[in-house]
């Protein structure tokens, strides 16, 4: 009797060690997916940031440098346009030096995220600041996007002209660099859809 009971009190001893145990050894395992799977995102993260102030800079330049002077004038008139005419277009090579600037310091960030991908500091600093330079970038193109289609179609009822039969290049230049920050904000509203998946992940 003495020796059944021992026995039975080993197995039963063991059967709960095993228990006790079983859950840990899947634990690393799924941990390191996780870290994994953020580490991933914290890569496309790298390289979301980089196109995206490369966008940013592109429209932040081709805005800066535009100006066209017509090749006809008068004795008391030169017909000249240039991006600080207005202030609309003033407001947007500011806010897009901005958005280029946060975003070339935001870099670092991003590669402490790559080599720590459960941080969690960081990567709630960054989703915060990508949110407001969004907004910052969003305002910017969409006004400047306002004054480029009145440059190119005018209104009427205003008594507003369109200007970009003869200043095409002025135009076109704009427009470009309008097209290009909305591409910084598309690109930026992955980035802030992407932090919200990784912090959704702790």
């Amino acid at each position: 009797m003495e020796k059944s009971e021992a026995a039975t009190i080993e197995i039963a001893g063991t059967s709960r060690e095993q228990k006790g145990k079983a859950p840990l050894l899947g634990a690393p395992v799924v941990h390191a997916r996780a870290a994994g799977y953020k580490r991933g995102v914290s890569i496309f993260d790298l390289i979301l940031r980089i196109s995206a102030a490369a966008a940013a800079l592109a429209a932040t330049i081709t805005m800066g440098t535009t100006e066209q002077t017509l090749p006809f004038f008068t004795q008391f008139f030169q017909f000249q346009a240039s991006y600080d005419d207005l202030p609309t277009f003033t407001f947007f090579v500011i806010a897009m030096a901005i958005v280029t600037g946060y975003l070339v310091l935001s870099v670092p960030f991003s590669i402490v995220c790559i080599a720590r991908p459960a941080a969690v500091g960081p990567r709630l600093l960054l989703i915060i600041c990508d949110t407001l330079t969004v907004t910052l970038a969003t305002a910017a193109g969409g006004a400047s996007a306002a004054i480029v289609y009145l440059a190119h179609n005018g209104n009427s009822d205003a008594n507003w002209l369109a200007i970009c039969q003869q200043f095409d290049d002025f135009c076109q230049r704009t427009s470009g660099a309008v097209v290009a920050s909305f591409i910084a904000v598309a690109l930026l509203i992955f980035l802030v859809v992407l932090s919200a998946l990784a912090l959704r992940k702790h």
